[in-house]
């Protein structure tokens, strides 16, 4: 963000790897309410493409939603090891900013590392990684 001139607040907090819902927790430990908070989720296409979905980190991920937008029948949720090794970021700290390889990356229409949360415009983001603004969640 600081390379496309962006402005940008970095929020420390301590990470809890035995929660259930990072993004929850994510939101609970900075004192925000979950709705603000994102979480980018790696997703595997029917036709092997990983793609990111952000959404609140209050909401589900409708898989036929994203499946629908990127163009194919089918989605889930990528083997975590593959999210790894495609991103450079760990499970709990896949940021959609970044990424050893650049993953098209669709954002939920409302709306680092472990522990660290970046708060910017919403319209900064989508124009610094090129993402699709799509429904997304239920």
């Amino acid at each position: 963000m600081e390379q496309a001139g962006v402005a940008f607040q970095l929020l420390e907090y301590d990470y809890d790897p035995s929660a259930d819902e990072i993004g929850l927790q994510a939101a609970q430990a900075l004192g925000r309410h979950p709705s603000t908070v994102f979480k980018t989720l790696v997703v595997a296409l029917d036709s092997g493409e990983l793609i990111c979905a952000i959404v609140p980190s209050d909401a589900r991920l409708i898989l036929k939603a994203i499946a629908s937008a990127a163009g194919v029948k089918k989605a889930e949720l990528s083997d975590p090891k593959r999210a790894e090794r495609t991103t450079g970021y760990v499970v709990g700290g896949i940021s959609p900013l970044g990424q050893r390889k650049r993953l098209r990356t669709f954002i939920d229409a409302s709306g680092g590392r472990r522990g660290l949360q970046i708060v910017l415009r919403p319209a900064d983001l989508i124009l610094a990684i090129c993402a699709v603004v799509v429904s997304l969640q239920c």
